[in-house]
Order: structure tokens, then C-alpha cells, then sequence
């Protein structure tokens, strides 16, 4: 096991209605979340290692923030204002989740806590860093909130014009019992999207918008993830399972729902509600290690559009000097 730095540490957030989290200054991570099934009995539903030295490698970023730019760049290169940067390529030949040592492994440092319920990290990420410009300050607040949720809340500036997408890479499994229901198949899934970024067979975005209507990315209505998945569908094929942005309904900042979760068998409900433009479902396709199986978690990933850098079709992932990145996505229970 890989060694775990001393500045390494883990917080516990508390909430008066019982609702608690514990998350960590490497990588931002959410180790655990605690919320409450339809007889009242806290269990944890988000998938984590009961140590934080277990995330010294974390291959499949278990509830890390992802960043300077989660998800995809297609061959690592992108222009901006005439120069062509070139990051780290490490999947089927592109850019993932922020390089080679992303946001996901980096030790943030502590804001001063307000209350039990809210942490804020920072992290200031040089100029040129995994091959991105401009000098970028990043804060990334947690927040336990009255509505039995987890709120995260990002904010970023940058000393030269750059590219940012941040987002949480937490793997939810509503039952709480990895045993009882070691995967989430069984979990009904609603989508607020009408559309998708369909992708080629390394999973880059082709540059088309596409409906949902009609295939089996259609999660319009609640319908069990597990409902389609083995589909001879290509989109479908070639990433084992769902891995693909939602076009999210509503106009883009305003904070709205953007996908609800069911399972029913603890009864638990989860809202996601976000001011992104896209989410991106991941059926945990290649979960596989001694503690979690393939399906044995589902992520909803708020973001920016895979490679939009290289794609001016989508929403720009650029930020100026004299411009501040935000976004917010709320994660709330109910049963």
C-alpha cells in the first residue's frame, strides 16, 4: 500500500437531523455519506474504503473531486487563444479527469470550518501544471443542508485564460448493503434530459447532439438502470453499460433537477439538482476490486460537456482572468 501523506486528514460533518459525511483534504474525497431509509435506520450510500491509506491509489476516483478538467479530452490537446497545449494521455490515447495527477490525488489545504456541517478546501494549481495554463485557485465547499442534502460548491479563478470542468466523482448505492444488493441495477433512475452527447468507441464525443427517444439511454420516466443495459445497442456496447453526458433540461446556471434515484428496497429517494449544463451517468462499468463489484455503485457526474474544448458546438469550459468560475449540485435525500 502506498505511503499516505502526514498532512492527510479526515473531517466528520454533522447535521442535527443525523445526516453526517466524512470527507478528506486528499483529493477532496467523500469517503461517506449517511442518510436515512424508510425505517429510519442511517446506513452509508456512497461507496468507500473504511481507511483513508485504501485511497492511495484510487484507479476509479471513489468520491474524489475531478479537475482541472473531469471527464474526456480527445488525444490530450486543445488551442486556445492560437497555442496548442498537450496534457497527459492515459485512456484509449486521451485525457482523463485531469491528468496523471489530478485534482482526485493532490492534498488540498483546510479552510477554517464554520460549523459541523460545512468544510471548504482550496488548492492552488501552478501555471502549467499536468500542461494547463494559467495559475488556477480553486475552493470547493461541503455542506451538510437542512433539506437533508450534500451540497457541493466550486469556485475558481485563474491568473491566465485556461480551461476548467469540475465535478464529484461519488459512487452511490442507495441500498446501503453491499451485500444484500450489491448492485444497483434494481435502482429506478429519471433523467431531466431530452438529449445526449452520443460517443465513438473510445467513448470522445462525436460532436452530435442526439435524442433519447427511442433508445435505451431514455430515462425520461423512472425505469430500473438495470432495464437496458445489456442492450445490443452500440452506445451501449462499447462502454459495457452507461457512460454518457445528459443534455440537462432548463437553462444552464440556474440551479434545477436534474436526475431523481430510487431504490426500492430501503426505500431511500435521492435528488440531484445542479446549475451545470450536462450530467454524466456512469453505471460503474469497470468497478472491480476485492470491496466493489462491476454495477455495485452509479455516479451522476454534473459538468461541462466532455471535450469541449476541441467542440465549440458545446458550452465553453473557458475562464478569463477577470471572470470566476461556480457552479453548485446539491445531492438530496428522502424517503
Amino acid at each position: 500500500m502506498a505511503k499516505i501523506s502526514d498532512d492527510v486528514k479526515v473531517y466528520t460533518l454533522k447535521h442535527p437531523s443525523g445526516l453526517r459525511a466524512q470527507v478528506s483534504n486528499l483529493g477532496g474525497i467523500v469517503m461517506s455519506l449517511l442518510a436515512p431509509d424508510r425505517h429510519g435506520h442511517f446506513g452509508n450510500v456512497v461507496l468507500g474504503y473504511d481507511r483513508i491509506e485504501h485511497y492511495a491509489e484510487n484507479p476509479c476516483y471513489l468520491g474524489a473531486i475531478c479537475g482541472r478538467y473531469a471527464n474526456r479530452i480527445a488525444n490530450g490537446t486543445f488551442t486556445l487563444e492560437g497555442r496548442r497545449f498537450r496534457l497527459a494521455t492515459h485512456n484509449h490515447g486521451h485525457h482523463l479527469h485531469g491528468g496523471n495527477r489530478g485534482f482526485d490525488r493532490i492534498v488540498w489545504l483546510v479552510q477554517k470550518r464554520l460549523s459541523d456541517t460545512k468544510i471548504s478546501f482550496t488548492y492552488r494549481s501552478a501555471d502549467g501544471e499536468e500542461g494547463y495554463p494559467g495559475q488556477l485557485t480553486t475552493m470547493v465547499s461541503y455542506t451538510l443542508t437542512d433539506d437533508c442534502g450534500l451540497q457541493i460548491d466550486y469556485e475558481a479563478r485563474t491568473t491566465a485564460t485556461t480551461i476548467v470542468n469540475l465535478t464529484s466523482h461519488c459512487y452511490f448505492n442507495l441500498a446501503a448493503d453491499l451485500i444484500a444488493c450489491p448492485q444497483i441495477l434494481d435502482h429506478e433512475l429519471k433523467i431531466y434530459a431530452d438529449k445526449f452527447t452520443p460517443v465513438d468507441a473510445t467513448m470522445i464525443p462525436t460532436g452530435d447532439i442526439q435524442e433519447v427517444r427511442g433508445t435505451p439511454l431514455d430515462f425520461r420516466e423512472f425505469k430500473p438502470i438495470g432495464r437496458n443495459i445489456d442492450d445490443n445497442y452500440p452506445q451501449l456496447t462499447m462502454g459495457s453499460g452507461y457512460d454518457h453526458n445528459y443534455v440537462i433540461q432548463g437553462e444552464y446556471g440556474v440551479f434545477r433537477l436534474a436526475a431523481e434515484v430510487i431504490d426500492p428496497h430501503s426505500g431511500r429517494k435521492m435528488q440531484m439538482w445542479t446549475t451545470e449544463p450536462g450530467l454524466q451517468f456512469y453505471s460503474g462499468n469497470f468497478l472491480d476490486d476485492a470491496s466493489f463489484g462491476k454495477h455495485s455503485g452509479f455516479c451522476l457526474e454534473a459538468q461541462r460537456f466532455p471535450d469541449s474544448p476541441n467542440k465549440p458546438q458545446f458550452p465553453s469550459t473557458v475562464l478569463m482572468p477577470d471572470q470566476v468560475y461556480r457552479q453548485s449540485t446539491l445531492y438530496r435525500f428522502s424517503i
